[in-house]
């Protein structure tokens, strides 16, 4: 079914990066998202890679979207942002949806897309045991075949606690250039990853082989830049002030809250380390789909 509804401006996904809407529509405020949108297609370009933004207009999945329809997508007010589960009711009811990484990854495996690059990815959350809330993004990775670049979880979450249920799932978490699992603003979450590669030709080399093995993603863990990065200590500061401070809000509407509040704490830090990892981890899914992946 999903055939029916998706567009895709793609000749080659194998070359093709995709981009998430969510991180355009929530991640980022308003007057910073198409400036960012035009630099991530820059830097993708440059490497011989083709940028894929990915999200649904008007009940359409599309992957590809241009820069006047992701104008029309920001100027539409509050869009919904949407996961593997409540993706099909956009698409049904016809309706703009901004996608998360599962959804983009869904979209993306389906354009032939096998590289994608984000901020962090979801995971489980703090105090899980109390409240059962783990992301759609875990499963997405087991369904599939695309390779995920990523800073890591988001630090709002439980970064250890994550990994092992990435590993539960069988997962491969692989580091570039790093041999700690970063948590976004920091470059060492508290845990490992599987295998390190320093070489991005390597790299690209053993994605391509996994994909081709098997039908679940691989997790590329790309830690923020060192200059960019946040200390721990300040960063856990901003965060239980920002927690304290989100009210009743509850779900999926719970990040992007807790995202804004930071930005405003931080008196623009975080944002600032927020634009410095998507740009790297952009280059580093650029260089990797130039492969052919």
């Amino acid at each position: 079914m999903l055939s029916k509804s998706l567009l895709t401006r793609l000749e080659d996904g194998r070359k093709a990066v995709a981009l998430e809407t969510t991180l355009l529509c929530h991640g980022v405020p308003r007057e910073s998202a198409l400036p960012l949108a035009d630099e991530l297609d820059a830097i993708v370009r440059q490497a011989g890679s083709v940028p894929a933004i990915v999200g649904v207009l008007n009940g359409t999945a599309t992957v590809g979207i241009t820069r006047d329809e992701l104008i029309m997508l920001l100027d539409a007010g509050p869009v919904a942002k949407v996961n593997t589960a409540n993706i099909g009711l956009a698409l049904h009811r016809r309706l703009h949806a901004a996608t998360t990484v599962s959804a983009t990854m869904e979209l993306a495996a389906a354009a032939g897309v096998r590289v994608f690059a984000t901020g962090g990815i979801g995971g489980i959350h703090r105090g899980y045991s109390q409240r059962f809330d783990v992301s759609s993004d875990l499963t997405a990775l087991t369904r599939f075949p695309v390779a995920v670049v990523c800073s890591g979880v988001k630090s709002l979450l439980d970064v250890v606690a994550t990994r092992e249920a990435l590993e539960t799932l069988g997962i491969p978490v692989v580091g570039y250039q790093a041999d700690r699992f970063p948590a976004f603003y920091v470059r060492d979450g508290g845990t490992g990853v599987d295998a390190r590669f320093d070489d991005v030709n390597e790299l690209a080399a053993f994605v391509r082989f996994e994909l081709e093995r098997t039908q679940r993603g691989v997790l590329i863990a790309n830690p923020i830049p060192p200059d960019a990065q946040i200390a721990s200590l300040q960063w856990e500061t901003w965060r239980a002030e920002a927690m304290a401070r989100i009210g009743d809000v509850q779900g999926r509407d719970v990040t992007p809250r807790v995202l804004s509040l930071l930005h405003e704490l931080s008196g623009g830090r975080t944002l600032q380390a927020n634009l410095a990892l998507v740009r790297n981890n952009a280059a580093l899914a650029a260089a990797i789909a130039a492969q052919g992946v």
